[in-house]
């Protein structure tokens, strides 16, 4: 599991998955004004006679706080009991800040010192990149540095929610109870680290900064492949998608790497998808009740050799998109099983500002497939050299 401290995410009831979250609920204009049926949303309504409907739990959620409220108690503890409560695997409770913090995420800027990190086998916290330019590169951090302490909290075997958490500085004060107020996590307020590196320990206090989240890159390699690495799907990112697929004159074929992508804005996955297909069926969903389709635009580039590399970090928005290129014939799919978020949650609006995220249903492919629980499982098994594989791969589809 691995994240950047753009995702923050206070240690709470229900987020043990929390880096999905972030990028796996679509975060439209709905939010804000309350009407969530965006058809840019991931968003599907399902009823099942045998459990609650999704009305049902936004109900019981609502009622929660607005308890909680009336007798002077957290509203959003209480509604994160409730979520608890129902089951639901994905539903999450957010502050209003918190809420907001990730709307400004996914259009592709955070607040945070600019590092990725990762839990390893043995519980310590490895960083894995670094942002160019960002206060973590000034301060002369790099990956495979060890993270030991944020604040003087110590972040062996934490989950790298928490650590993120702590790095933006609104996690849950473990003495305290509360979380950290918007101030505490503003750009230019100073956060301590200590670090690891071989033998050598030192320590170093960083000012967060406001920083772009540099979620697609773009490189050639030696045998003339155009590689495009999508991290997430934030706001902008399939324009960026297409740029670079338009621009990519002379190039022999396409990898789209998205291992690690943890989804994002659909409506950013269907543009990128726009890149590659000549229009069609991307994916299928319902909005209570009504179904209802998302649709590639026409003029994608349809004659060059693509393969999609996917591993268990790829989720949600990047499985539909894998799975519309897989079902469309467009893409060799190469790599490891997919995670398998293709549940879908709307937000909601609790009685003190406070948001809740519930599952409303599942998305489909092209072919009807459901991803949830299941994944998309590769055209070609790689868990070592992918991107190897997929070069040999392209250059029998040229051929």
């Amino acid at each position: 599991m691995s994240g950047r401290d753009l995702f923050s995410q206070p240690r709470r009831v229900g987020r043990g998955a929390a880096l999905t979250l972030v990028f796996a609920s679509v975060l439209a204009t709905g939010a804000a004004t309350g009407s969530f049926d965006d058809p840019r949303r991931e968003a599907t309504a399902v009823a099942n006679p045998s459990r609650p409907t999704p009305a049902d739990r936004e109900q019981d959620v609502a009622d929660a706080a607005a308890e909680a409220m009336a007798e002077g108690k957290s509203p959003v503890e209480a509604a994160e009991r409730a979520v608890s409560r129902s089951g639901d695997r994905w539903g999450a409770v957010y502050s209003e800040g918190e809420y907001e913090q990730f709307e400004e995420a996914l259009d592709g800027e955070y607040t945070g010192v600019g590092l990725w990190a990762r839990l390893e086998r043995d519980g310590r916290i490895e960083v894995t990149r670094v942002q160019d330019a960002s206060p973590a590169a000034r301060a002369g951090i790099r990956a495979g540095d060890r993270l030991v302490s944020v604040d003087g909290r110590k972040v062996d075997g934490r989950p790298v929610t928490e650590v993120v958490s702590l790095l933006r500085g609104d996690a849950i004060d473990e003495g305290t109870g509360k979380s950290g107020t918007p101030e505490s996590a503003a750009a230019g307020t100073k956060v301590a680290l200590v670090l690891e590196r071989a033998d050598r320990t030192w320590s170093a206090t960083l000012r967060r900064a406001r920083l772009s989240t540099e979620d697609v890159t773009v490189s050639r390699t030696a045998g003339g492949v155009s590689v495009i690495t999508v991290d997430a799907f934030t706001k902008g990112s399939g324009d960026v998608v297409r740029a670079a697929v338009a621009q990519s004159a002379g190039a022999a074929g396409f990898v789209l790497d998205l291992r690690g992508n943890s989804g994002g804005l659909v409506s950013e996955a269907v543009t990128a998808a726009s890149a590659f297909l000549d229009g069609g069926l991307v994916a299928t969903y319902d909005v209570k009740g009504r179904q209802r389709a998302l649709h590639a635009e026409p003029g994608g580039d349809t004659t060059r050799p693509l393969v999609a590399l996917v591993d268990g970090g790829t989720m949600s928005a990047a499985e539909l998109l894998t799975g519309a290129l897989q079902d469309r014939g467009r893409a060799v799919v190469v790599g490891s099983r997919t995670f398998g978020k293709g549940s879908v949650q709307m937000p909601s609006r609790l009685p003190d500002g406070s948001v809740a995220e519930l599952t409303v249903g599942h998305y489909r492919t092209p072919s009807g497939r459901g991803v949830d629980g299941r994944g998309i499982t590769p055209d070609l098994e790689a868990d070592e050299d992918a991107l190897r594989r997929a070069e040999t791969v392209l250059s029998g589809l040229g051929q």
